[in-house]
């Protein structure tokens, strides 16, 4: 069965088109649930009686085992066939599905977001290595460019969506909705969706899954709970610790072992290092300015939720538009992978530091800013997920998968801890006062002082989303930069 199935794929699945919209659905529904849960906060600590602290652990568990698990998840789709894993991850999201719906206290919600974490893991390797074997060369960067527009859908449509369902409905139809998409997809990928694997059958490298999860895990949990904790308690440097000794050994037993999991010698390939850090860097920029948009969109210019929500929508639209009618697809051969991503990383920045300057007082110098970040997301994108799955063999396109949301889950991370970090610091240094915003105000004893510390948190607003700015700038100079120089030596 195999070889028939390799002479498809050379030539491009017959049915790719359809494929790619089953593995999109099942993609964004994943994506949704990393957002959605934001909005149904006071409901829950209303109606499950949840503290703080649980809270806290039913957004971070999914996320937590989610980023853990993605190289793990990425080597065995290899080992043990893309499309079985595939079919595990929706079975295994829409049970947690069901059982986070129908939770009664916050353990049991916590415990159903964790399984949740482990199906999504599944998900988001196998449904890029998918594409990567059902598209020939000439048409998958239009496909990982509509691919990756779900993953942007996700951050927009996931408040809306949130918001919507819980002024209709109890705040377990939040995670309800998501059994009859993971139901629909497991049958559609069941007839649909060929299978793939690794032909050589390499031994599955147990230990260095232990340690790539353990240490993954431990970087994330560093970076989520830093903002709370502080950069400098024990928790979170006890966590970066062990992350960090943990993945040095991973990265000493995969230079060691005749079967790695990640085959470390791919960090030579400038193509593959260059894009690594492009992509860091647009997950840096897109979570860390968004994070920062609702809170300014919210806190600054008075909006409520679902309205700050619905301003935000354009960021998505014009990736979509970009990228449903081709033209991000057509600058990547006419322009090539470094100008593209340049072009693209220079958009966002372009379009973080409009949002910082012109929207401080208004939402029109805001709505310009957002565009010009959408268009520069949409070119840089599929760029960088692209040149991170060519410089690896199809063979190990799952945890090539792994790798890339592996790269964003640490992207996302990192902007939000570090662009609020800098907010933070600044708000504090202009009101001489170590709280947020609505605690400020609620201190302020006259119309005055808190017109004076909105303004402050207004100018830390700006200061923070100058420094992504200016980030991810200098990241799309030196991931073109690293891909020139791939390119040159290719051709020499």
């Amino acid at each position: 069965m195999s070889a028939p199935a390799s002479v498809a794929v050379s030539q491009g699945h017959p049915q790719r088109w359809l494929i790619l919209g089953v593995i999109c659905l099942a993609q964004l529904t994943v994506l949704l649930d990393n957002t959605v849960l934001n909005v149904a906060i006071p409901s829950l600590t209303r109606e499950l009686g949840a503290a703080t602290s649980d809270i806290q652990w039913m957004i971070n568990a999914y996320s937590l085992v989610q980023s853990g698990l993605l190289l793990t998840a990425g080597s065995a789709a290899d080992r043990y066939g893309r499309k079985k894993l595939l079919m595990a991850g929706l079975a295994l999201f829409g049970v947690g599905s069901l059982v986070a719906g129908l939770a009664t206290t916050s353990e049991q919600l916590i415990a159903a977001r964790a399984g949740m974490g482990v199906g999504g893991a599944l998900l988001i390797t196998t449904t890029l290595a998918v594409v990567v074997q059902i598209f020939d060369d000439s048409e998958r960067v239009k496909a990982i460019g509509l691919w990756s527009t779900v993953n942007s859908l996700g951050f927009a449509v996931g408040p809306l969506l949130g918001g919507v369902m819980l002024d209709h409905f109890w705040w377990g139809a939040i995670f309800l909705i998501n059994i009859p998409v993971a139901a629909i997809g497991l049958m559609a990928v069941l007839v649909l969706v060929p299978e793939s694997k690794n032909p050589q059958g390499d031994r599955p490298d147990l230990l260095g899954a232990l340690l790539s999860t353990i240490g993954m895990t431990s970087v994330v949990y560093a970076i989520i709970s830093g903002p709370d904790h502080g950069w400098t308690s024990a928790t979170t440097l006890t966590s970066a610790a062990v992350g960090a000794v943990v993945l040095t050994g991973f990265a000493v037993w995969e230079l060691r072992v005749p079967y790695p999991m990640l085959d470390m010698h791919f960090f030579r390939n400038q193509r593959f290092t260059g894009a690594v850090a492009g992509a860091i860097l647009v997950a840096f920029g897109m979570a860390g300015s968004l994070f920062l948009l609702t809170q300014h969109l919210q806190f600054v210019l008075g909006y409520d939720p679902l309205e700050a929500g619905l301003r935000t929508a354009p960021f998505a639209l014009t990736i979509v538009a970009l990228n449903l009618t081709g033209v991000s697809a057509k600058l990547l051969p006419r322009a090539g992978t470094p100008l593209t991503i340049a072009i693209g990383m220079t958009c966002l920045a372009v379009g973080l530091a409009a949002i910082a300057v012109l929207g401080r007082h208004g939402y029109g110098g805001m709505l310009a800013g957002l565009v010009v970040m959408g268009a520069g997301v949409a070119f840089a994108m599929p760029a960088m997920a692209n040149a991170v799955m060519s410089a690896i063999p199809p063979e190990k396109a799952g945890v090539g998968a792994g790798i890339n949301g592996t790269l964003a889950e640490f992207g996302q991370g990192l902007g939000v801890a570090v662009l609020g970090a800098v907010l933070n610091s600044r708000f504090a240094a202009l009101v001489s006062v170590a709280a947020s915003l609505p605690a400020a105000l609620a201190q302020a004893g006259s119309t005055q002082e808190r017109a004076r510390i909105t303004e402050a948190f207004a100018s830390g607003l700006e200061n923070s989303q100058l420094v992504g700015a200016g980030a991810v700038l200098l990241g799309g100079v030196v991931a073109a930069v690293l891909l020139r120089r791939a390119e040159r030596a290719e051709g020499a």
